[in-house]
């Protein structure tokens, strides 16, 4: 039986007593804009800072999105004083180095999805922070929508029963240019790393971390994986089959069905998106749900900004709803994958944290 009202989601709404931190960006991408449009116009935080190699290119952004300082180095960002937060938006292959450059400067770190490539780095970007004694998570900005907080609150009561599948999908079409960064072995590319992740967190957040993974798929002339299935065992009591491809645009959606229900989420579903609930019985009760806020799009990047500064002021090193452990499992559940696909540069590593 469905339950007879929906959980209200958790919002990492502004001004709820979070501090209004200072943030500093590396790497000027398109994500990076987003993300500092999405801080200026939907949250208390603000971005005082970006860095760059090239002064150029930190001087266009800065101007661009209104922010006060534009330095020419990495050094000269993550030593910043007025800078309490660095996120970083580069190319996942520095996500280490410069994680752990900005942790080694005292800083809170922010660091674009994938986390890192490997789940050495994971760990030792992790193990580094909590050393240092300052918070770290991944920019998983789908773990902060509401949509996320009511799943979680309907997997923790059973509503769905026992989860037996999770389906989760992410395909789009990216440019065959051999320069452009998901197609070039040396930045970490393919399908997997880069969009593959946003389905893989959403099977661990049903059904936890597999104890088997088997992959098919194909690689790029330049020895990337072009796209993949990873059929994962969750101990004998379910399963998850991810998707990914960067040579087709894909549905996007994802679903977990359960002994007493199932939950299906509206493409793409790691952005603000709508569920249905339906009951396990044929032709059993339907309960739909959408996002009650207005924010939509890379609007929504707001709520992983307010949600990390709230975790500061409680003194958290670590994500409740991501946390470092869960981050690392999946960061090796995918270079498994890439290991078994024979992706350049895949080096098979434990999972476990």
């Amino acid at each position: 039986m469905l339950p007879n009202s929906l959980p209200a989601p958790e919002l990492f709404l502004p001004t709820s007593g979070e501090p209004a931190l200072r943030w500093g960006i590396i790497g000027p991408g398109w994500i990076a804009g987003a993300f500092a449009d999405a801080l200026h116009a939907h949250s208390d935080q603000r971005v005082v800072a970006v860095g760059s190699r090239s002064q150029e290119r930190a001087d266009v952004f800065a101007a661009k999105h209104g922010i006060e300082h534009a330095l020419g180095s990495v050094d000269a960002l993550v030593s910043h004083p007025q800078v309490d937060v660095v996120y970083i938006a580069a190319p996942q292959s520095e996500h280490e180095a410069l994680g752990l450059q900005a942790i080694a400067a005292g800083k809170h770190v922010l660091i674009e999805k994938p986390f890192t490539v490997t789940a050495a780095e994971a760990r030792s970007l992790t193990e580094a922070a909590r050393a240092a004694g300052v918070f770290i998570m991944e920019a998983m900005w789908s773990r902060y929508l509401p949509q996320a907080s009511v799943l979680r609150q309907l997997l923790a009561d059973g509503a769905l029963g026992e989860v037996r599948s999770v389906l989760a999908d992410h395909g789009q079409s990216i440019p065959t240019d051999p320069t452009h960064r998901l197609n070039r072995p040396d930045m970490a590319g393919g399908a997997l790393l880069d969009l593959g992740v946003y389905p893989m967190q959403f099977a661990f957040q049903a059904l936890g971390a597999p104890e088997t993974i088997q992959a098919i798929g194909a690689l790029t002339e330049s020895g990337v994986d072009a796209y993949a299935t990873v059929v994962m065992g969750h101990g004998g009591v379910g399963q998850s089959v991810v998707t990914t491809s960067m040579v087709a645009r894909s549905h996007t959606s994802a679903s977990i069905a359960g002994t007493d229900a199932s939950i299906t989420f509206a493409g793409p579903f790691y952005n603000p998106s709508s569920f249905r609930l339906v009951a396990a019985e044929h032709f059993g009760p339907v309960v739909e749900w959408s996002d009650p806020t207005p924010l939509r799009g890379f609007d929504a990047l707001s709520w992983e900004a307010t949600a990390l500064a709230r975790y500061v002021a409680e003194g958290r090193l670590e994500s409740p709803v991501h946390t470092h452990e869960e981050t690392i499992g999946i960061i090796g559940a995918l270079q498994e994958a890439r290991v078994q696909l024979g992706a350049v540069g895949a080096v098979r590593e434990e999972v476990a944290a």
